[in-house]
């Protein structure tokens, strides 16, 4: 392993949480790391191969977090703070199987991602929204 694929490693641990490759070359070169984006691209594709990161995409693009678990498993990830917890689901496991064994299918795979609001974001206080503004009043013409 190279020593810039070493710190991508070690970076996405440290991220904690699913983080794009834009973000993490950005946290990079803020460390002084002299990395190219495409170096940490090929680094994120090569740990997700290996099962040594999770990808999933999250608003129309690819994230990644370090993985905890060299198993099989799916994702439950708040959609306001991103926070994520590995679940594994074995009625997904007979669905996907039972379903593409219906159609003919074999050596299936599939990818599950759950997304919605976690209990902390979901039980907290919205933030106060300002008062509207009074309806504007047309001025009267003097007479």
């Amino acid at each position: 392993m190279t020593a810039r694929r070493d710190a991508v490693r070690q970076a996405l641990a440290s991220a904690g949480t699913f983080i794009s490759a834009q973000d993490l070359h950005a946290r990079l070169r803020a460390a002084g790391n002299r990395i190219g984006l495409t170096t940490v691209y090929r680094a994120l594709a090569a740990m997700a191969g290996a099962a040594e990161a999770d990808v999933l995409t999250a608003d129309g693009q690819q994230v990644y977090r370090a993985c905890g678990s060299g198993e099989h498993h799916h994702h439950l990830v708040c959609r306001s703070c991103g926070t994520a917890v590995e679940v594994s689901g074995a009625d997904v496991e007979r669905w996907a199987e039972a379903t593409a064994g219906a159609h003919g299918f074999v050596d299936v795979t599939h990818t599950v991602e759950i997304f919605g609001t976690c209990h902390d974001c979901a039980t907290r206080p919205a933030p106060a929204r300002p008062a509207p503004a009074p309806p504007a009043t047309a001025a009267r013409p003097a007479s």
